[in-house]
């Protein structure tokens, strides 16, 4: 049986950065999409420009302290990732940070108040988050390029296997001949009607 997690900073220490940091989102996220480390600090930097504060949110988001939803959102779409939500309300656990329950690929997968990546089943983060497979999964990103180029060749797929063999062009049906009726010529004398009497003593 494979591994479930593998030790993975996201680059954070090759970019130069050193201590503890909340970074989990910049993580998950470079090391889903494989872009640098510092390059998904400007983009989340950039997204909290956008936050509004008020009594409730007197804070922004930050690389280092922590991303609120909306920026992850506005961040993820800029790179072209789909949201797929696993968790309704109401509808209670349904899927579970575990390779089986999972689809294969590259994922940003959102859990309680953590953000990691999985690829092919495979957990990448600083620590094992999935609570021996039990940890609820929120939902998920994904490429959403990679999405739509799989879906149009299942769809490609599906379409061939359904279109009808023809092995021989089809034959045109020709049109019935016209049924030509003789014209009777203006000259011809129409023969003489017998009478009664002409037929019976003939």
């Amino acid at each position: 049986m494979g591994r479930h997690f593998l030790f993975h900073d996201g680059g954070r220490a090759a970019a130069g950065y050193q201590g503890r940091a909340g970074d989990c989102v910049v993580r998950a996220v470079a090391i889903a999409t494989g872009r640098p480390y510092q390059q998904v600090c400007d983009l989340v930097n950039r997204a909290a420009l956008r936050e509004r504060t008020g009594k409730r949110k007197r804070g922004v988001s930050n690389a280092r302290t922590g991303v609120y939803k909306s920026s992850i959102h506005r961040v993820m779409e800029e790179l072209g990732w789909e949201w797929t939500p696993t968790m309704q309300i109401g509808s209670g656990c349904t899927v579970h940070l575990r390779a089986a329950e999972l689809p294969l690929g590259r994922l940003v997968v959102s859990v309680s108040k953590h953000l990691t990546a999985v690829i092919d089943g495979v957990i990448y983060d600083t620590h094992d988050c999935s609570r021996r497979g039990t940890r609820c999964v929120y939902g998920y990103w994904r490429d959403g390029s990679r999405a739509r180029s799989l879906k149009r060749d299942a769809l490609a797929k599906e379409t061939v296997r359904r279109r009808p063999r023809i092995d021989s062009p089809p034959l045109r049906r020709q049109p019935p001949a016209e049924r030509r009726v003789p014209r009777r010529d203006e000259n011809q004398k129409r023969p003489r009607r017998r009478s009664f009497w002409e037929w019976l003593f003939a």
